[in-house]
């Protein structure tokens, strides 16, 4: 096993570049893929986030671009050999685990491996509201919703999601007009009741977005609206647009040999990174479909690594 790594990370957001930092001052020489298809651009969901103001030790913000940058560097500084290629295949049946990426599909080995290959947030798919992500649309309300307040906004869902993401901007924002596609939601009862008796909460049913206004002036504006009932269009004078239809975790690369939930994020066993196959962890947004931050995803990735090296410590044959 000399030609093995101990350990092979998986992604590259704040969760993988952690994990990255603290496993290569553990000595334990980490290799990590950040990717390039899979699961977007490395570095992550905070590569889309024009300002991050939630990020503890930024007290006067700081780009999402430039903080990955700067976790990145870190990384680099201690230890961590980067390769920008995806992982296109894994085999965690047995150990050392392998893993072939690049163009060129080259086979990998590794004690224990770290994923941290994130998630993405489902979007409704239109040109404008790519070309406005991060400049008033937004997948994300605590994330962002702090620079809209006393604003109108609006958010576009009809799960829980939309729920907590609408509730979460009324405290915030001047109005919030919670745009459904049909008339009746899928979110719990008590969600619904709870949106319902919120005055700050104005509910549009059997309503979809045909266009985000204005692509030209680089900022939200309003958004252009259809009643899919009688095709009668009116538009809303909004700063703010949230998509909460949902997130799809990059699990399909893993599925065949780990444990997943219903809704495609790793099981992890709580209170730990551990997934179903020991010596492989996961952590940051592909474990996690509650909190879904930068700051939680850097954490589970300082656990995944400590873990890693705990399980090298017991179980490795160096």
């Amino acid at each position: 096993m000399s030609d093995t790594r101990k350990v092979i990370i998986i992604g590259s957001g704040p969760a993988g570049h952690t994990a990255g930092i603290y496993a290569a001052r553990a000595n334990l020489k980490p290799l990590m893929f950040e990717g390039l298809a899979r699961g977007g651009i490395p570095g992550g969901q905070l590569m889309i986030t024009n300002d991050v103001e939630n990020y503890p030790g930024f007290p006067s913000k700081i780009a999402g671009p430039e903080l990955m940058a700067a976790f990145r560097a870190q990384g680099v500084h201690q230890g961590v050999e980067i390769r920008t290629e995806d992982v296109n295949k894994v085999d965690f049946s047995k150990r050392p685990f392998t893993v072939w990426a690049g163009d060129d599909n080259k086979e990998w080995k590794a004690e224990t491996i770290i994923i941290a290959t994130g998630a993405q947030a489902k979007w409704l798919g239109l040109p404008s509201e790519t070309a406005l992500q991060g400049k008033g649309v937004s997948a994300c309300a605590v994330c962002d919703g702090a620079f809209f307040r006393n604003q109108d906004v609006a958010v576009v869902g009809g799960g829980d999601t939309a729920m907590e993401e609408s509730m979460y901007l009324s405290g915030l924002c001047k109005s919030v007009t919670l745009i459904h596609r049909r008339d009746v939601f899928r979110a719990s009862m008590a969600m619904q009741d709870r949106v319902r008796k919120n005055p700050k909460i104005k509910i549009l049913y059997n309503t979809e977005v045909d266009e985000i206004l204005d692509v030209s002036k680089g900022e939200v504006t309003g958004v252009k609206v259809r009643n899919n009932k009688n095709q009668e269009t009116a538009v809303l004078p909004v700063t703010g647009y949230f998509v909460a239809i949902g997130h799809t975790p990059n699990s399909d690369l893993f599925k065949e040999f780990l444990e997943l939930h219903d809704n495609g994020y790793i099981k992890t066993k709580p209170g730990t990174t551990q997934t179903s196959v020991p010596a492989v962890f996961a952590a940051g947004d592909v474990q996690d479909f509650v909190y879904r931050q930068a700051v939680t995803a850097a954490g589970t990735g300082c656990m995944a690594a400590l873990e890693a090296e705990r399980w090298l410590a017991a179980n490795s044959s160096h």
